[in-house]
């Protein structure tokens, strides 16, 4: 950010000195500008270089101003209407995703978002008007929430957790970038490009649930006791495979080898739940998503008997009906009701259906599988997000490492690590 200096002259009067690093880096060029006796000036172009990124502003020229027109700016407009535009443009992304991101905008941006003028008076936001300080200010609203007038006791606006007020900032940057790229651009900075925003481990997150091999076995008996245990079979696979809801409701007969000694299984679609609520077949999450799986024997055997008198493009997992399971009827009619039954039992955990992912990688991490390859088969598109998820699991192999160690560093004969005395 650039800084003014106040000097005063021999001959009377001050100079005042914007000064800023090119670029806004530490070692970029020292930059200057000189405004004698006119604070007012200084603190205007000071503002200029602040909003074109610590860069001269386009048409001034050092020690006359502009000497060419500043480039035109777009008519301001509201930021909700701007935004919504934004998200219409958009392309590359599911209508799920497009219909989410216009519930963020009226749900957490619309009365939310707000510009602080310098008056302390509040107005509504523009594109062009809106600061920095107020992204922070809508940061720490949503940390805080909001309660109903008259009754303290009830949200009117839930707090949000960190991870969700990431992403909320997210899709806000993007809107803005947008309008610094329009033609006219409807302004020059980013306010988003600085927030601060809290830790995303700060512990508000729903944890993820891992299930011991004893408590899977007490839910799956629960889950195969309801209507003559159709829903057994996907529970089974979920665990055996690590898919992905979407990924598993999609598997078509075509996507699985069964035959040969190293049987397989094609993640190539999943299901999409449209703007309207639809449900549509399309690519899987990422590019990584499409990966192949190897396959247990008794895994390959639930598939067999899923996929008998089938032909390629049939679906593996279908109802009574013949149609393909949805998420909402398999969770409340078969997955629900047996983790009620299975805790009324002793089960002290509520997991959810993705937690079978979860739990399918900690088994994988409890035989001592490396996490690249777990990566892979879960098809993250970095070894970052399995990491990040999962690394904290790998604690529980801290007595292994430190044998291994060890006996890498034992003095004794054998093969292994020995110090070698330096010759000389």
């Amino acid at each position: 950010m650039a800084t003014i200096r106040e000097r005063p002259r021999k001959t009377g009067g001050i100079t005042y000195t914007v000064l800023w690093r090119a670029g806004g880096t530490r070692d970029g060029k020292q930059e200057s500008e000189n405004f004698p006796d006119d604070p007012r000036a200084a603190e205007v172009f000071k503002g200029l270089v602040d909003m074109h990124a610590q860069q001269w502003p386009p048409g001034w020229v050092r020690g006359q101003g502009f000497v060419q027109a500043m480039p035109a700016r777009g008519k301001d407009q509201p930021f909700a209407e701007w935004a919504h535009r934004v998200v219409d443009r958009l392309t590359g992304i599911e209508e799920r995703t497009r219909g989410d991101y216009h519930r963020d905008i009226d749900n957490h941006f619309a009365g939310v978002l707000v510009h602080a003028e310098p008056s302390g008076r509040i107005v509504a936001p523009t594109v062009a008007n809106v600061t920095a300080a107020d992204v922070t200010d809508w940061v720490r609203a949503q940390e805080d929430g909001k309660v109903r007038d008259g009754d303290p006791e009830q949200w009117e606006r839930q707090p949000a957790a960190p991870k969700s007020i990431s992403n909320r900032h997210g899709l806000l940057y993007g809107i803005f970038q947008a309008a610094i790229e329009a033609e006219p651009p409807l302004r020059s900075a980013n306010p988003c490009a600085k927030t601060k925003l809290p830790r995303i481990d700060s512990g508000t997150e729903d944890e993820m649930v891992f299930l011991e091999h004893t408590e899977w076995q007490r839910l799956r008996a629960e889950i195969a006791s309801i209507n003559g245990g159709d829903g057994v079979d996907i529970a089974d696979v979920l665990v055996a495979t690590g898919l992905r809801w979407g990924e598993l409701a999609a598997l078509q007969v075509r996507d699985l080898n069964l035959a040969g000694s190293n049987p397989t299984l094609r993640v190539a679609r999943a299901w999409k739940r449209q703007r309207d609520n639809s449900l549509k077949l399309g690519p899987p999450k990422t590019k990584k998503s499409r990966r192949t799986l190897a396959l247990s024997a008794g895994t390959v055997e639930i598939l067999r008997r899923n996929v008998v008198a089938k032909s390629g493009e049939d679906f593996v997992f279908t109802t009574a009906w013949g149609n393909p399971w949805r998420h909402s009827n398999y969770y409340n009619r078969r997955w629900l009701p047996a983790v009620r039954a299975a805790q009324t039992k002793g089960l002290p955990k509520a997991p959810r259906l993705h937690d079978l992912r979860h739990t399918h990688v900690s088994w994988l991490i409890a035989k001592n599988i490396p996490l690249p390859a777990i990566q892979a088969r879960l098809g993250h598109e970095s070894i970052t997000t399995t990491v990040d998820r999962y690394g904290h699991l790998v604690r529980a192999l801290d007595g292994e490492i430190v044998a291994a160690i060890q006996a890498a560093m034992a003095a004794d004969d054998g093969p292994g690590l020995r110090l070698v005395e330096r010759l000389g």
